[in-house]
């Protein structure tokens, strides 16, 4: 008699619109087209693979899970050291509890889905000899091997929302807004939506601004007749004189400052250099919050089914991606070990030069 597959699930990371999408086509697809399907939720992320706390789900479990937020596994970030183990905050480590549970469990496969960590991390696991297949899911869309990640266009949709809102009471009293949005590695999120906003200046961590540019560039537009200036900022942005220092230095530099972000640290600089009363507004975490937009919606549950058809093909160690608008599988190794920064010659850092949008270098 041949034994039930059974398939686990696991959310990790940050959370972000689309995840439910994910979790949804796994499960929807599998019940479909396999028979004796077991599947089992991780509740927490990689938390409830550690500690063995989990959910076997049942079809109803995929159900009107479509256009909700969140997970309804839970998530959680764990600490991993890259290319070597995932720890504990003492330096235990962890893999052992994993493998324990994917084993008890008797598991022939294990679904992750989540951001850069997670494909290092996940990658881990299929080295100790877990089958592995991944999702990307981040807001920051900076995963390698997959032109879109599940999660970004919604935070795109919710960037663009908050600019557009700020447009006029930064008009309404002449000042400097600048927006602070996610994106710590890759300006990403920062160019689309600075682009679909309309912002004036777009600051990104690809490219290093010159503060003094970045106010001739405001002064400019004010001998113009713009009397305000918006400028879309990504949270990893950095300076033409830090982007020469070294990342310990850049640490320093950054635990020194007075200022909590980047973007107070700019604003402060542009008010004292053009006397131009300036604001700030980060939007935070409300940028991976609420419902997905519709196409996360259909490019999560792609993902998932795609994850589904591996799962049958036994195509192990893999993570499914979209590439010129056709689902592939790209292998693990490499999506676990490159990061995809947003190239300086970029087509859409043209567009927004060639509509005057100024990238302070």
């Amino acid at each position: 008699m041949k034994r039930n597959t059974r398939v686990g699930l696991v959310t990790s990371g940050g959370d972000c619109q689309g995840l439910n999408a994910a979790i949804r086509g796994v499960g929807k697809a599998l019940f479909q087209y396999v028979d004796n399907v077991e599947i089992y939720g991780m509740y927490d992320g990689y938390k409830g693979l550690i500690e063995g706390d989990y959910k076997f789900m049942e079809p109803s479990d995929f159900s009107g899970i479509l256009i909700e937020g969140g997970t309804i596994l839970g998530t959680s970030r764990q600490k991993y050291i890259p290319g070597k183990a995932i720890v504990d905050d003492e330096g235990n480590d962890l893999m052992p509890a994993m493998l324990n549970t994917y084993n008890r469990l008797n598991l022939d496969c294990l679904v992750v889905m989540g951001g850069n960590g997670t494909q290092k991390s996940a990658k881990l696991l299929m080295d100790a000899g877990m089958n592995i297949v991944t999702l990307p899911k981040t807001i920051d869309n900076d995963i390698w091997g997959t032109d879109t990640t599940f999660g970004f266009q919604s935070a795109v949709d919710i960037a663009t929302n908050v600019i557009d809102y700020i447009h006029s009471t930064a008009s309404s009293h002449s000042r400097v807004f600048l927006v602070e949005l996610m994106g710590r590695d890759a300006g990403w999120l920062t160019l689309n939506a600075g682009i679909a906003s309309g912002a004036d200046i777009v600051l990104i961590p690809e490219i290093p601004y010159d503060i003094e540019k970045v106010a001739a560039a405001i002064e400019y537009r004010r001998k113009r007749g713009r009397n305000f200036s918006i400028i879309a900022v990504a949270e990893g942005a950095v300076s033409s004189t830090d982007a020469v220092l070294s990342e310990e230095e850049r640490r320093r530099v950054k635990e020194s400052s007075k200022h909590s972000t980047i973007s107070y640290r700019i604003a402060s600089e542009l008010e004292e250099m053009t006397g131009q009363e300036t604001r700030v507004t980060v939007p935070g975490h409300y940028q991976r919050g609420g419902p997905p937009c519709p196409y996360d919606r259909v490019l999560a549950t792609q993902f998932g089914t795609a994850a589904a058809r591996l799962i049958m093909q036994k195509k192990y160690g893999t993570m499914v991606g979209i590439q010129e608008g056709r689902i592939v599988d790209v292998p693990l190794e490499d999506a676990a070990s490159r990061t995809k920064f947003l190239p300086t010659d970029h087509p859409l850092i043209q567009t927004a030069r060639d509509v005057g949008i100024f990238f302070g270098d």
